[in-house]
């Protein structure tokens, strides 16, 4: 204590003054000998009583004072600790692990659990993570909720002064004092702030847009008479559902509606999974019809103009994934809803001959082409690479296929091309197609409208011109920068649509038999020998394609399987586990395989023709992922399933790509979502 406790500064002189006075009256005293002695003698006797009268005084009084000054550094500290303790604002002192030193009365009174908080600040207060405690003087923030409280903490790192005296006896102090390094933390009240800024929120408007998908050839399918309560029924449903949420809405179109409404009523839209779908979807006039709807909305903090963008390109996601849904938008977020329904095939081909010409446009506005479909690629996306390729060179510009490698699956009908027929390097791989590409090329990509998924994503990046042909769902993260979209859900195949556009390029385009053949397999392949999705548009494909040369029983025996793979899936189909009493779920083995993925899809195929059979589900480990074909017919919606798994496809086929986990682990996934879809009643 008395090494701590030293006097310096102005208050040592203040008591060393009288001593130093002693110097004057000693040479006062030596001048008073000088006049006379006897004087002089007085002088000394004073003098010597002044001095120890002074050392005295300055001993003891040094004694007095320290203990003075300790009881006023007490009572200060107890007043300050007090002051500090009874501070409305939450205070603590934590380590720089994030254990708690001390707190005072309204931060013990919130965090509740004071010994949860001596072990870690993030047992009391999730939000406040490790790594978001500091580790330097800069001030960190991080927003918290207790209860229905909301508080903005307010964090620094402070260095601790281990030498000075702890004057309290309290044990968080002296524990306090012992660190070298505390975070000081606050915690502010942001309540009424938060609630104003999510009544703000609340109020926000909201734009969308509402579709009646098959308008057209829901109308020309009635007589007169029906047409006008078809309409009026329609209208009336919509018009309710406004009021429901106290929208204004607007009918633009016949078809087309433009909606606004508070953003408070968004919740209990998603919650109620846009009910709409299903009451419009309901509405049956006895011609065996119905109609359906889309939805597009945005959501947004910005302008209001932003919204409507945000609306415009969630209608254009939901249709380009089928209609029948609503995507919500939100940034660069998509949320989806609904999408039941099988895709209803338009009979018309207005839009495909608009396709056509709008690529006809852009493969003549450029010197090279290249066109690529997705990786481990499949017959239906070689045979419409090669649908594009006979365009292209029916166009006079050179074209090159993409292909870094050929599966098994795909193997018999490239060999068709390997004839004087063709060039050398109508088939390139990544990196020859890597120094091919620059702004005279236009890069054509089929059968996937996802970047990540295709045969070479990096050419999407460098094509200053990129055209997307697919029959998949669209994505929330397909190809953005495509100048041209071409996106069919209804198609049973690429190779259809392909097939349709050269019809209408014109310019004596013929196709030649191995194309042709191509192109029939790539069509028969993904409708599983013509029994799933197909329609009048369809068989009028193939139809084009056998008049082109495509013999149907070369074909059929280009796929024909060995017994040993029949083996192996008779071998998955057996181990099949049955969940849930309606889906199959199975493993396909990998070893003998050419194309595990193309074969998996075979097997899950099979397994919808088991009786009761909802869906099926076969999963095959290869190259470090967790393939999954999923199929179904009309009772399961896989492609939702899917995509929450970050994969895609069709209602009714899909697949998905699962990493670093084992296959035990994939089926759990699996079932996972099985549940919660029945749950949420979208099975």
């Amino acid at each position: 204590m008395k090494q701590r406790l030293k006097l310096k500064g102005n208050l040592k002189s203040y008591l060393r003054w009288p001593i130093v006075l002693s110097a004057v009256f000693i040479v006062m005293d030596i001048q008073m000998y000088i006049f006379d002695k006897k004087i002089g003698i007085l002088g000394t006797c004073y003098l010597a009583i002044y001095m120890l009268a002074a050392v005295s005084i300055y001993f003891s009084g040094r004694k007095r004072l320290r203990r003075d000054l300790i009881d006023f550094a007490v009572k200060y500290d107890e007043m300050q600790m007090g002051v500090m303790d009874n501070l409305t604002v939450p205070y603590a002192v934590l380590s720089e692990k994030g254990h708690l030193l001390w707190g005072n009365k309204e931060f013990i009174h919130l965090a509740v659990n004071k010994k949860a908080a001596r072990r870690g600040i993030y047992n009391v207060f999730p939000e406040i993570t490790e790594n978001k405690l500091p580790d330097s003087d800069e001030v960190r923030v991080v927003h918290i909720k207790v209860e229905d409280k909301y508080y903005r903490a307010v964090m620094r790192l402070m260095l601790s002064n281990s030498e000075e005296e702890s004057v309290n006896g309290d044990k968080d102090l002296a524990q306090l004092m012992d660190n070298n390094e505390v975070i000081v933390m606050f915690l502010y009240d942001e309540t009424d702030i938060i609630e104003l800024e999510q009544k703000r929120e609340d109020e926000n408007l909201i734009v969308g847009l509402l579709y009646i998908d098959n308008y057209d050839e829901l109308i020309d399918s009635i007589d007169e008479v029906r047409q006008s309560l078809m309409t009026a029924l329609i209208d009336r449903k919509i018009n309710k559902y406004m009021q429901s949420i106290d929208a204004i809405s607007k009918k633009l179109e016949k078809d087309k509606f433009l909606f606004v409404f508070k953003q408070h009523y968004l919740p209990e839209l998603c919650s109620g999974r846009f009910s709409i779908l299903e009451d419009i979807r309901g509405i049956n006039i006895g011609n065996g019809q119905t109609a359906t709807v889309s939805i597009g909305i945005g959501v947004g903090s910005g302008r209001f103009d932003e919204r409507y963008e945000f609306a415009r390109a969630a209608i254009d996601l939901a249709l380009g994934r089928g209609g029948d849904q609503a995507v919500v938008k939100t940034g660069e977020q998509e949320q989806f809803y609904g999408g039941k329904s099988v895709q209803v095939e338009r009979n018309t081909r207005v839009k495909a001959r608009v396709k056509a010409h709008a690529l006809k446009e852009l493969i003549e506005g450029k010197e090279k082409v290249l066109v690529m479909g997705h990786s481990i690629g499949d017959v239906d996306s070689f045979g419409a690479c090669v649908g594009i390729y006979r365009i292209a060179k029916t166009l006079n510009r050179k074209v090159n296929i993409v292909l870094s490698e050929t599966t098994s699956s795909v193997k018999p009908i490239r060999d068709r091309f390997n004839t004087n027929d063709y060039e050398n390097d109508m088939i390139i791989d990544n990196e020859q197609a890597l120094e091919i590409v620059d702004d005279s090329t236009v890069l054509v990509i089929v059968d996937v409208n996802r970047g990540s998924y295709t045969e070479c994503p990096e050419l999407i990046d460098k094509a200053q011109s990129v055209v997307v042909i697919d029959h998949h769902c669209q994505a929330g993260d397909s190809i953005d920068n495509a100048m041209l979209f071409y996106i069919e859900p209804y198609a049973s195949s690429a190779c259809e649509m392909v097939a349709e556009i050269s019809q209408y390029i014109g310019n004596g385009l013929k196709l030649k038999p191995a194309e042709a053949e191509a192109m029939y397999a790539g069509i028969m392949i993904d409708t599983n020998y013509f029994t799933n999705k197909t329609g009048v548009r369809t068989f009028e494909a193939m139809a084009y394609l056998r008049k082109s040369g495509a013999d149907a029983v070369r074909i059929r025996k280009a796929f024909r399987e060995n017994i040993d793979e029949y083996r192996i899936r008779a071998a998955a189909i057996q181990d099949t586990e049955l969940y849930r009493d309606g889906y199959a779920i199975a493993e396909s083995k990998t070893e003998g395989i050419e194309s595990p993925t193309v074969f998996a899809s075979k097997i899950a195929n099979s397994l919808l023709d088991i009786n009761n059979v909802k869906a099926s589900f076969v999963l095959t480990k290869y190259r470090g992922k967790i393939y999954i074909s999923a199929r179904s017919i009309d009772e399961v919606n896989v492609q939702v399933m899917m995509e929450r798994l970050g994969g895609g496809g069709h209602i009714n086929m899909a697949g998905a790509q699962l990493t670093d986990m084992s296959v035990e682990d994939a089926k759990n996934k699996v079932k996972e979502q099985i549940d919660k879809m029945i749950e949420e009643g979208d099975i």
